[in-house]
């Protein structure tokens, strides 16, 4: 039996912030009979829990995106008053799914009988205690439903299913009384407003009670499974957020999952794991970066002095010379070498040697080929642990100026990857709308709460929090087709995607951190990054090496006065001067 089930099926049916009186002896006679029955342990054996409370740690940062603001579904959000006014349509549904019920000798007394029956596996999707009777739980789960599907049918009729052609029954027409909610385009207000609610992850009623309530108005279960299929699959393919191609759209196993959140879930997250291709080697260099990736908290700040400094500069330059192979370099390149593998322990009686003794051991390390490269510091920072704010990846800006081209996917999240032949990073293409965030937030809550492995979809919020820094990014996205905007600006989506990096729980994707790993690999081995990293890293933002250079011209120029207090420099220069003009 789940967390939350009942014990007896039956609860006190006090209702949410009222106060509860206990009665013990109740309470008794409820388990005993709990104990006793001999009921069908295949009803709740097995089901997973699929509807979750939402993480306080998500929660607690936009908790409108996660409550119900228009109409409740199930029995989470059911005693609301300020949801009361959707009331009046879902009983008006009810009672025309009752009317089409007539005919076949039916009435929705039926239906609640035969949920009730099913109470303890209707319990058992639901991870929050119920504390209300069997009876209220059909009732409720009849009404909703009907309601629901009254609402899903135009989306079977958009899809071309079962909308009154091909000789299958539908539901009938939208109530006109129910016009102003919906409509097949989707503009109303209303309408979005239900959309939103209706993916919530604590407004989820289990889609095989709606394949229940369809049973009775169809020729056979499996007729009924066709048209709840036929309405679900239109309805993703217009809520979708990554745009699949119609082709492609994979099909909708409504027997398979637990409720619409779920569904959409895994349309978006594939289940098997992708395979990884491996970038082969290229013409740039990948071997050395001048600087590490920054950390979340801005640029790495260099410790230990202006000696650190000068040994940075120095590995530095080391780093760049010793690529431009053998020639008259070996002439500087050899004694600098020499320098490098001396005996340290003798050099520190040196002043000013001491000092960058440990920088260079830990900055220079020695290779099979007779090359110096960075230490493994930098080359495993690709390997640390995520961050659980945002991956720490360029912005798209970054990326398009350093040569790197963004191509939109008609796909899901398995097509994130990076081409290392063309350097290409792909990026599945996603619509943002007004119920853009609702949806994903409540995608990741979900996430949280029933996956057991990586968080993928949680990961791809964090890649694009990662990729989006300004509205400039959003607008090279646009461009490229990875965003279709439909909000109000190019601002807006930037809000969205930086607020959307919440995380329960430190998560790593292989595949789609591959692809990150590939990407920041490209990038930090292009000469302009270096170049730019390089000069504001060691002379614009290197008070040090700034100094240290000045006095050196310093002590230049006094040497230069010293000379020429002794001897007359005028005259040397003069002849210079003449020598030069006369061309001897």
């Amino acid at each position: 039996m789940a967390a939350s089930s009942d014990p007896e099926g039956s609860g006190s049916g006090h209702r949410r912030g009222a106060p509860l009186v206990f009665d013990e002896l109740r309470w008794v006679v409820q388990i005993r009979d709990s104990l006793t029955e001999d009921a069908d342990d295949e009803d709740d054996n097995g089901i997973p829990v699929s509807v979750f409370n939402v993480p306080k740690q998500l929660q607690v940062h936009k908790p409108e995106a996660y409550v119900p603001q228009f109409i409740a579904l199930g029995p989470y959000h059911h005693w609301r008053p300020e949801l009361y006014e959707m009331e009046r349509y879902k009983l008006a549904a009810a009672r025309r799914a009752q009317r089409r019920l007539c005919p076949a000798g039916l009435k929705l007394d039926a239906l609640v009988a035969q949920f009730a029956r099913l109470e303890r596996k209707v319990r058992a999707y639901y991870h929050r205690y119920l504390d209300f009777s069997g009876e209220t739980l059909s009732w409720m789960m009849v009404v909703d439903g009907a309601f629901l599907l009254e609402f899903l049918q135009i989306y079977a009729a958009a899809d071309g299913g079962h909308g009154g052609g091909g000789g299958k029954p539908a539901l009938g027409r939208v109530s006109s009384r129910m016009v102003h909610l919906v409509d097949f385009a989707g503009r109303k207000s209303a309408h979005g407003l239900i959309l939103r609610d209706m993916f919530m992850l604590e407004n989820q009623i289990p889609l095989f009670l709606l394949r229940k309530i369809l049973e009775p108005q169809c020729a056979s279960a499996e007729e009924a499974s066709e048209l709840l299929a036929s309405m679900v699959t239109g309805l993703m393919k217009e809520l979708c957020p990554f745009k699949m191609m119609e082709g492609d759209f994979p099909a909708v196993d409504v027997a398979k999952h637990a409720h619409l959140l779920e569904l959409l879930y895994f349309l978006l997250v594939p289940k098997p794991p992708v395979e990884d291709t491996t970038c082969e080697a290229h013409d740039h260099d990948e071997s050395y970066d001048i600087e590490e990736q920054p950390s979340a908290g801005g640029e790495e700040k260099a410790s230990g002095g202006g000696s650190d400094y000068v040994a940075q500069l120095f590995a530095a330059i080391w780093g760049m010379a010793s690529k431009l192979g053998s020639g008259p370099l070996d002439y500087v390149m050899k004694p600098i070498a020499f320098a490098v593998k001396a005996p340290w322990k003798m050099l520190t009686v040196v002043p000013g040697i001491s000092g960058i003794k440990h920088p260079v051991e830990s900055y220079f390390v020695s290779g099979t080929d007779g090359r110096y490269s960075m230490s493994s510091s930098t080359a495993g920072h690709l390997s640390r642990p995520p961050l659980i704010e945002e991956i720490m990846v360029p912005s798209v800006s970054e990326l398009v100026n350093a040569g790197i081209q963004i191509a939109a996917t008609t796909g899901d999240l398995s097509t994130i990857c990076f081409d290392c032949k063309t350097a290409t990073l792909h990026l599945p293409a996603v619509t943002v709308d007004s119920n853009t965030e609702v949806m994903v937030r409540n995608l990741v809550a979900y996430e949280s709460s029933a996956a057991s492995g990586p968080l993928v979809l949680t990961r791809y919020t964090e890649l694009m929090n990662g990729i989006i820094d300004a509205d400039e990014d959003v607008a090279l996205l646009r461009q490229r087709g990875v965003l279709l905007n439909r909000m109000k600006s190019d601002g807006e989506v930037t809000k969205l995607w930086n607020g959307m990096s919440r995380s329960v729980r430190l998560t790593k994707v292989p595949a789609m951190d591959k692809a990150v790993e590939e990407v920041n690999r490209y990038y930090n081995g292009r000469w302009r990054v270096k170049t730019k990293r390089f000069m504001r890293k060691y002379v614009f933002s290197s008070w040090q090496l700034l100094t240290f250079l000045a006095a050196i011209m310093m002590l230049m120029l006094t040497t230069l006065q010293a000379f020429c207090s002794v001897y007359t420099c005028s005259r040397w220069f003069g002849a210079v001067t003449v020598t030069a003009a006369t061309g001897g």
